[in-house]
């Protein structure tokens, strides 16, 4: 498969989300691919968020995520899904736990 036809099919992906986003900038504690950071999210949802990082994580790389929405701290694992080296990633969640979901439909819902 050509490099062209990877980021088209990562572009296709991170355009059907299964859920919408809303632009809320919190801290992002994570660890994927070769380390750990600390970035911003530009935008969210209940799905997946979007994080500004200047670390390379490809395609495909299960993330761990810890984030602090209304005082309450979520850790929820998600993969990569779309990759803008340099700039961010796309990550969708895996596996919410119910009050992580809660939490975040409620925040989404007040932006």
């Amino acid at each position: 498969m050509s490099i062209e036809n990877v980021q088209s099919e990562a572009a296709a992906s991170h355009d059907r989300r299964s859920s919408d986003r809303k632009k809320l900038i919190v801290d992002v504690r994570y660890e994927g691919g070769d380390g750990t950071g600390i970035a911003n999210t530009r935008d969210i949802g209940v799905g997946g968020l979007y994080m500004t990082t200047s670390e390379t994580l490809d395609i495909g790389t299960p993330v761990s995520m810890s984030l602090s929405i209304r005082g309450t701290t979520l850790r929820i694992d998600g993969v990569v899904v779309y990759a803008d080296p340099g700039h961010g990633v796309g990550v969708r969640f895996k596996d919410v736990s119910d009050s992580d979901l809660e939490l975040l439909t409620g925040e989404i819902g007040n932006i």
